[in-house]
């Protein structure tokens, strides 16, 4: 893992939760163009900052080095919808999930995907009642 850089993490990374998250989003019964509106929700700098700020105790020592590694790279853009510190810390939340699936760490890599879902569906749903 050593080879390959943290924005490549994060890009993997990027793959991987947006996948999960369609997969989910689609048991909603959505019309297609609700399911994209629905998935922006969880796939949002800002929904990645707040995922990994609430797991981020949980994380092992290895995993808190691949996200701070990723967090402090030199990025080029910043999306327009997001802030720098949302996008740092996406981009380090993104990175340890590229690690866990190029290292074959799946069931680690379930779990946190599953807590990431629940931590962002909670959040959504106290906004609506708000």
């Amino acid at each position: 893992m050593e080879d390959i850089s943290s924005l490549a993490l994060a890009f993997v990374g990027d793959a991987v939760f947006n996948l999960f998250i369609r997969t989910m989003v689609i048991r909603t019964k959505k019309k297609v163009r609700d399911l994209h509106v629905e998935a922006i929700k969880y796939v949002k700098a800002s929904a990645q900052a707040e995922i990994l700020k609430k797991i981020e105790a949980f994380l092992t020592p290895e995993e808190k080095e691949v996200v701070r590694k990723a967090r402090n790279a030199k990025v080029n853009t910043v999306p327009k919808n997001a802030t720098l510190a949302d996008y740092h810390m996406s981009t380090g939340f993104e990175a340890l999930l590229g690690y866990l699936y190029l290292s074959g760490q799946n069931e680690r890599l379930n779990k946190i995907l599953l807590a990431s879902y629940e931590i962002i569906k909670s959040s959504s749903r106290e906004n609506d009642h708000s």
